[in-house]
C-alpha cells in the first residue's frame, strides 16, 4: 500500500480519485480548504487548510507520500475572464509553493497536476495532442499552462518526477453513487440535467458555431475514467510529462441534449443565447499518448455518463 495526498479533495474531480484510490488499496490524506463531504469521511486523513499551508506541509512531510496529486485550484474559464487574479493566485503561486516545498522536502514524491484542456485555447486543429501549440484563451487556461512550464523547468533543473494531465470534459459520477458534481455546476451535462429533474429552463450558449449542427463541441470523459488514470500515474510505466485525458471523439451540445432527453424520458425546456467569451467551437482531445504507456484505462460511454450524472442526482435523493 502506498500514500497520496489529493489537494483539493472535497471537490468533484478530487473526490473521485480519492475514493479510486482507496478502492485499490492506497492510504489517501485529503487537503483542501473546504470542508470534506461527509459522502467522502473514508478518505484515510483529512487537513481542511490551502495546499500551501504550513498545515498542509507538515501532513506532507509526515507522511513522505509517493504521490501528491495536485487538483486543488479555480476552475471556471468565464469568471476568470473578468476576475483573473484569483486564478492566478489560486492556480500557478499557490501551486508553486507547494511544488518549492516538494523539490526541497520530499524530493522523490511524484507530483501529479491536475491541469486542462483549456491550454489549447482555440485549436489550430483538432482533436488536439500534447505536441500542439498551447495558445490559451482565457487567464483560467493561461494559469495552467504557466504551471505546466513551471514543472517542465523543475524537472530540467531539479529532477521534479511530475505528470500533468490536460483533462478534457470531466462529467458522470461515481458508478456506486458514492460522489458525483455539487450544486449549480457549469458542465451541461450537470445543467441539462438539473434542469429537466427540476422542470426548470434549459440554457444553450450559441447554436452558430461552424459545427455539424451549429453547437459546441467537445471531448467528454467519464469522472471514474479519469480517477483511473490517476491511479495509473502512480507506476512507474508512466514517464513524467504532459498527457491529455480524453475519450478521443468529439460531441456536440446538441446530442448532449438529445442523449439527456433520451436516457431521463424528459424533454428539455430550451433556449439559446449568445456564446459565452472564452468558449472556442470544439475542442478534442487525442489521448494515443497516455493509452500508449498506460494501456486501455477509458471504459464509459456517453450515455453511461449521464446516466451516471442521472442516478447521482436523483435516484439517489442527493441533493445538489
Amino acid at each position: 500500500m502506498s500514500t497520496a495526498v489529493v489537494t483539493g479533495v472535497s471537490g468533484y474531480i478530487g473526490g473521485q480519485i480519492a475514493l479510486k484510490l482507496m478502492d485499490q488499496g492506497h492510504r489517501v490524506i485529503g487537503i483542501d480548504l473546504q470542508p470534506l463531504p461527509s459522502h467522502l469521511d473514508s478518505v484515510t486523513e483529512f487537513v481542511q487548510a490551502y495546499a500551501d499551508s504550513d498545515e498542509a506541509k507538515a501532513a506532507i512531510l509526515a507522511a513522505r507520500p509517493q504521490a501528491i496529486v495536485h487538483c486543488a485550484g479555480t476552475s471556471l474559464v468565464g469568471p476568470s475572464i473578468m476576475a483573473p487574479a484569483g486564478y492566478y493566485e489560486n492556480n500557478f503561486v499557490r501551486t508553486k509553493r507547494l511544488v518549492d516545498f516538494v523539490v526541497d522536502a520530499v524530493p522523490t514524491t511524484r507530483f501529479v497536476f491536475s491541469s486542462s484542456a483549456a491550454v489549447y485555447g482555440e485549436p489550430i486543429m483538432n482533436p488536439c495532442h500534447e505536441v500542439d501549440p498551447a495558445w490559451p484563451i482565457s487567464p483560467y487556461g493561461q494559469s495552467k499552462l504557466m504551471t505546466e512550464w513551471m514543472l517542465a523547468s523543475y524537472r530540467q533543473a531539479y529532477g521534479l518526477d511530475y505528470v500533468a494531465f490536460r483533462y478534457f470534459n470531466a462529467c458522470g459520477a461515481d458508478p456506486q453513487g458514492r460522489h458525483g458534481q455539487a450544486a449549480g455546476a457549469t458542465h451541461i451535462i450537470a445543467r441539462v440535467l438539473e434542469s429537466l429533474r427540476d422542470d426548470q429552463q434549459f440554457t444553450l450558449y450559441g447554436n452558430s458555431y461552424p459545427t455539424a449542427d451549429g453547437t459546441c463541441v467537445r471531448d467528454y470523459v467519464h469522472v471514474d475514467d479519469i480517477a483511473r488514470a490517476h491511479v495509473l500515474a502512480l507506476s512507474e510505466v508512466v514517464t513524467s510529462g504532459v498527457y491529455n485525458l480524453g475519450s478521443d471523439q468529439g460531441t456536440s451540445n446538441q446530442v448532449v441534449i438529445d442523449a439527456a432527453q433520451r436516457i431521463t424520458g424528459k424533454a428539455v425546456k430550451m433556449v439559446v443565447s449568445k456564446p459565452r467569451d472564452g468558449d472556442p467551437a470544439e475542442l478534442t482531445a487525442c489521448a494515443d499518448k497516455f493509452t500508449a504507456v498506460a494501456g486501455d484505462w477509458k471504459k464509459y460511454t456517453l450515455d453511461s455518463m449521464i446516466d451516471h450524472a442521472w442516478n447521482w442526482y436523483v435516484r439517489q435523493n442527493i441533493s445538489i
